[in-house]
């Protein structure tokens, strides 16, 4: 399903807010993802009869299973509920007892083993579910195994894997070797996956590795409910993370999610394994070109088409870099040009601080020309654009 380019937004104007033009991907920020007609549909209909929650969470886990070849899944409020749901399972088992005493550990097992190059403000989210986070390696520059050998003990809950395009993934055990060590430890690993999708077989690679549970985001590009996510992995820790979460009373009671989430999640994920995959990156390519194209003339910009992100994700992405005091233009100026104009546009800034990124994985039809126009008129410092932006008629 092609995303039409929409002249208004109506509730959204009502509430004397702006349109937003979103080149930056999916961030929470940003409201996530639009969600495509068959999923507000499936919504629409979870919300118009009641419905068991823990048959409906059983049923939309098998659903998870199938789609992910894990031996179980589990819908949660976010990808960051998950990395507490998760936490907590690994802490506490299925014991009753455990669960009622979280985020108390005393007695249990209270660590989590992350690398430092993968530490970041999601730590929060171990936190939250009573563990301590335990750093191992050398930050920016790399971890060697004996570091992580030497890490896990006793206390260790679980190896935390995080892949993000954020981070120094690089510098940090690839995957298959913390697997590797992890198993021989006895000790699970949980593999932060929330917004790494595309491509789609991401979606059974990392259980296919062997991690104990994989977390992704049904927000992002499953185009699912905002508020969603999921969990596969291990029969025995998913049963521990349903324990743990809603409707029961436990640290997860908080993170419930509704019965119109939970179908729509479901309904995002079976839609997301059904779409041509190599049509909609001929479509972000084509964006990226008209970009590109579209400034190539500017002569105090270079713009450029970058392959795959940083992670390694299929998605293209025009860069933009400029000298900013040959060009009299700062790149918090453009940023904030791009801001105030009508519709704001939102991009991304280049991880290490060089320029600026379009990504058109979250563009509806249409908007690539109006981010390009708007550009030109910037670079061209004609009409007060850094005052407006406002493209000449």
């Amino acid at each position: 399903m092609r995303r039409e380019l929409q002249s208004e937004m109506g509730i959204y104007q009502e509430l004397g807010l702006q349109d937003v033009i979103v080149a930056t991907g999916n961030f929470t920020e940003l409201g996530g993802s639009l969600m495509p007609g068959e999923v507000l549909e499936a919504m629409q209909d979870a919300a118009r009869s009641f419905v068991s929650i823990p048959a409906l969470h059983e049923r939309a886990g098998q659903v998870i299973a199938d789609v992910t070849g894990a031996e179980a899944g589990y819908v949660t409020s976010g990808a960051a509920a998950g990395l507490v749901l998760a936490t907590a399972a690994c802490i506490t088992g299925s014991d009753p007892a455990a669960i009622q005493q979280l985020p108390d550990i005393e007695g249990l097992k209270n660590e989590v083993v992350i690398h430092k190059a993968h530490s970041n403000h999601y730590n929060r989210m171990f936190r939250l579910a009573g563990a301590t986070v335990k750093e191992v390696g050398y930050g920016a520059h790399r971890t060697l195994p004996w570091q992580l050998e030497s890490a896990i003990d006793e206390r260790t809950a679980a190896v935390i894997y995080v892949v993000a395009q954020f981070l120094v993934a690089q510098t940090a055990l690839p995957l298959p070797e913390v697997l590797r060590i992890a198993r021989a430890k006895g000790v699970p690993v949980i593999v932060d996956a929330a917004n790494e999708l595309p491509p789609v077989e991401n979606l059974r690679k990392f259980i296919e590795m062997g991690a104990d549970l994989v977390i992704f985001s049904g927000g992002k590009d499953l185009q699912g409910p905002q508020p969603s996510g999921f969990i596969c992995g291990r029969q025995d820790l998913i049963a521990a993370c349903a324990l743990n979460g809603a409707p029961n009373h436990g640290i997860g009671r908080p993170m419930k999610v509704g019965k119109e989430e939970i179908v729509g999640l479901v309904a995002a994920l079976k839609r997301y394994v059904r779409l041509d995959h190599e049509a909609r990156l001929a479509r972000w390519e084509q964006q990226v070109s008209l970009i590109v194209d579209g400034l190539a003339d500017i002569e105090r910009l270079n713009v450029s088409r970058v392959f795959p992100d940083y992670t390694g994700r299929p998605v293209p992405r025009a860069w933009l870099t400029w000298d900013e005091d040959t060009a009299g233009l700062s790149k918090q100026a453009v940023l904030g040009a791009l801001a105030q104009g009508s519709p704001t546009i939102r991009v991304l800034e280049e991880y290490t601080g060089k320029g600026l990124l379009i990504d058109p994985t979250t563009l509806l039809d249409g908007q690539e020309t109006i981010i390009a126009e708007r550009l030109r008129v910037i670079f061209a410092g004609r009409g007060g654009a850094l005052q407006s932006a406002e493209p000449d008629n």
